[in-house]
């Protein structure tokens, strides 16, 4: 058993995953050998659908960007999913 449960996708892979192959590549095989392992991928960076859809597609489920929100405090994020629980997310 490995001493993590979860790996990020650093935002230099996810801004040229679309327009680069060996970015590209690099993306797919951390999702392929993550699933393998049993490990949850967090991608970051997200800026577009388009990037949201093609990790979506490669089995990523766990996206961070701006496409899906500015970055905020602990505390606000949490004020704001207390209010509003089950909250969609875009």
């Amino acid at each position: 058993r490995l001493p993590f449960d979860q790996l990020k996708i650093d935002q230099s892979f996810t801004r040229d995953m679309l327009n680069d192959t060996a970015s590209s590549a690099i993306v797919r095989a951390i999702l392929v050998m993550s699933e393998a392992l049993g490990l949850d991928v967090v991608a970051e960076g997200v800026e577009t659908v388009t990037q949201r859809a093609f990790l979506i597609s490669h089995g990523c489920q766990i996206c961070q960007g701006y496409l899906l929100g500015k970055p905020v405090p602990i505390g606000a994020w949490e004020m704001a999913h207390t209010a509003h629980p089950g909250a969609a997310t875009p």
